[in-house]
């Protein structure tokens, strides 16, 4: 389901990452396959840094979908970022990767606090962000992370995600924690 970052899959992962319904979403958008190439070789240096964490999510048989990121790492906290290809919408995989990634970053990576800024016309991002049980809608509650992340205007919804929220949803639904060391070797 996810795997960590590779050059090799830049190719796949712009060509899906350029469909009009996705590519607006994208937190770091690139025009061309080599400009995706110079921003995955960024992020994996800024992974190694400790300033992000980021994965590629993966079908079944390992093909990139996508990718799903935790950006502006700060006090074990940080921002999360998702996009999938318009061929893998509403098959399930943006949970799968999801429940994937929290595992790691809750109980692998030591991250306390997910962030979601959501942009207020992202409809279907927003909608998958009210379904989560562990989501709080954090717009008033965290009032000044939201003021300057809408500091041009109000363009976006915060979302949070405790890991003590978390870690009850996964008790209560009887879950167990996912074991990320596997993860691949770029």
């Amino acid at each position: 389901m996810l795997k960590k970052r590779d050059l090799n899959d830049c190719q796949v992962l712009f060509e899906l990452m350029t469909h009009p319904d996705v590519f607006p979403f994208v937190r770091h958008k690139a025009q061309s396959y080599e400009e995706l190439l110079f921003i995955t070789k960024q992020t994996l240096e800024a992974e190694e840094q400790e300033k992000l964490i980021s994965r590629t999510i993966t079908d079944e048989w390992n093909n990139p979908i996508g990718t799903i990121s935790l950006y502006d790492i700060e006090n074990q906290a940080g921002f999360l970022g998702t996009w999938i290809g318009k061929p893998y919408h509403g098959k399930g995989y943006n949970q799968l990767a999801k429940d994937a990634f929290f595992n790691e970053l809750f109980y692998d990576l030591n991250i306390e606090t997910i962030f979601m800024r959501i942009k207020k016309e992202n409809i279907r991002s927003l909608k998958a962000a009210q379904k989560l049980p562990y989501a709080i809608y954090a717009n008033e509650s965290r009032k000044s992370l939201y003021d300057k992340i809408n500091e041009t205007g109000q363009i976006y919804d915060l979302f949070e995600i405790p890991k003590d929220l978390y870690s009850l949803h996964m008790l209560r639904e009887g879950l167990t924690v996912e074991d990320t060391t596997h993860l691949k070797e770029a």
